[in-house]
């Protein structure tokens, strides 16, 4: 035979062509050549997976400068500086809806706002002015309210922090810091 040998096909049972069943010569699938994959092949799929990759990274990019160019956001309204008393502590959901925070006036000027998951298993934090700390009921984890650093308990890095800003007497979030220490 002077064919491409990659066209050569041989039949499981190795009798000759002419000497196979009509489904065989119908379908003359040899089964090892099916499964081959030529360099040409293999080359194209890598180079469109790359092209893939590089596309994903500019998408990337590209979101990141847009994010960084919108204006800044003004702040989220939490509550009346006169409705908040001094001890007092407000729930509020800042920066989308299902993240929840602690609002808590230390004192007549001081006013702090954490993230209300506990940095161990993200279990509710609990405030207790009177001791001046946030308490995690689950594994008795304790963070000081007026710095947000573990005080004791299993968690190892502090509360997130809300940045606060009081405009005519509201109380408004501005940002989230995420302390490393």
């Amino acid at each position: 035979m002077n064919g491409n040998r990659e066209q050569l096909t041989v039949p499981p049972d190795g009798r000759p062509l002419a000497e196979q069943p009509q489904w065989r010569q119908d379908f003359p699938i040899d089964w090892a050549q099916d499964q081959y994959v030529s360099r040409r092949d293999f080359t194209k799929f890598m180079v469109l997976t790359s092209f893939a990759f590089v596309i994903g990274q500019i998408w990337i990019a590209a979101q990141s400068i847009l994010r960084r160019r919108r204006p800044a956001n003004p702040g989220q309204r939490i509550i009346a500086l006169a409705g908040l008393p001094i001890g007092g502590a407000k729930a509020f959901n800042y920066p989308a809806e299902h993240d929840t925070c602690l609002l808590v006036r230390l004192d007549e000027t001081t006013l702090v706002a954490y993230d209300q998951k506990c940095t161990h298993l993200s279990c509710a934090v609990i405030p207790q002015p009177e001791q001046k700390r946030f308490l995690c009921p689950c594994h008795e984890g304790s963070f000081d309210m007026a710095t947000g650093r573990v005080l004791g308990g299993p968690p190892r890095r502090p509360l997130p922090r809300i940045t606060l800003e009081v405009r005519d007497g509201i109380i408004y979030a501005t940002g989230r810091e995420e302390s490393l220490a």
